[in-house]
């Protein structure tokens, strides 16, 4: 099986957004509409849109699950984010029509509601690592760092299905991807692996693929709204 071509969309207040450094900026592609977004993402044969609700990662509450709901009509499958840290939140988005939450990077701080959440969810939760060197450093609120790989060697006594490996610093910039963080979390856990931060092209993507068929996916953010060639690159990897 070839690699899976995630494309992504962040949404604040309803819209298209980018994330920054300093919070979030609209942008204009397909007019600012996350939905018409999502809908030419399948036209190219996207089977998984990745949806970030920027405010819920921003203020907690999960207030763009309209465009998660609206997002899933389209009949493709919606992997959720946006800082999750609790059950009431990840449950707010399955409700909505998501097939999978990532649980944000924050909530690891707290064990035992984690592996509950783990435990719960199963194969519709995956667990996010948003890492910089070998610190996780989450986004969004009540973010606190925690050591990477003290955190993995406590996650590998759990059920965790899937792992979401970001680099935080190459989130937007197109950059390319950390190639080796991604394979160095695939074979630390031996769990499957969705990579993500900087990819910027259909190179980056087969660099991903060649990491071995742990790494199970790619999700796109920036690119896929300013011009990869989606269709392409799915053809290419599938």
């Amino acid at each position: 099986m070839g690699l899976e071509v995630i494309p992504a969309i962040d949404v604040a207040s309803g819209q298209l957004a980018r994330f920054t450094r300093d919070g979030s900026e609209p942008i204009d592609a397909f007019g600012g509409d996350p939905v018409q977004a999502a809908r030419s993402f399948v036209e190219a044969g996207a089977t998984w849109v990745h949806v970030v609700d920027m405010d819920l990662a921003r203020t907690g509450r999960p207030t763009n699950t309209a465009i998660v709901s609206a997002v899933a009509d389209l009949g493709v499958r919606v992997q959720a984010s946006g800082g999750v840290s609790s059950g009431p939140q990840a449950d707010a988005l399955l409700s909505a029509g998501a097939t999978r939450v990532v649980l944000g990077s924050a909530a690891l701080g707290y064990r035992e509601a984690t592996a509950k959440l783990v435990s719960t969810l199963g194969d519709s939760l995956v667990v996010g690592i948003e890492s910089e060197g070998p610190t996780i450093r989450p986004r969004g609120r009540g973010a606190r760092e925690l050591p990477l790989w003290e955190t993995l060697e406590w996650l590998g006594g759990l059920e965790v299905k899937r792992f979401l490996f970001t680099e935080v610093a190459r989130v937007g910039s197109l950059e390319g991807p950390d190639l080796d963080g991604i394979w160095a979390l695939a074979t630390h856990t031996g769990r499957p692996v969705i990579a993500s931060g900087g990819i910027r092209d259909l190179g980056d993507l087969q660099a991903i693929a060649a990491l071995g068929s742990a790494v199970e996916a790619a999700i796109v953010g920036r690119a896929a709204v300013e011009g990869l060639d989606l269709a392409a690159a799915i053809a290419a990897l599938g």
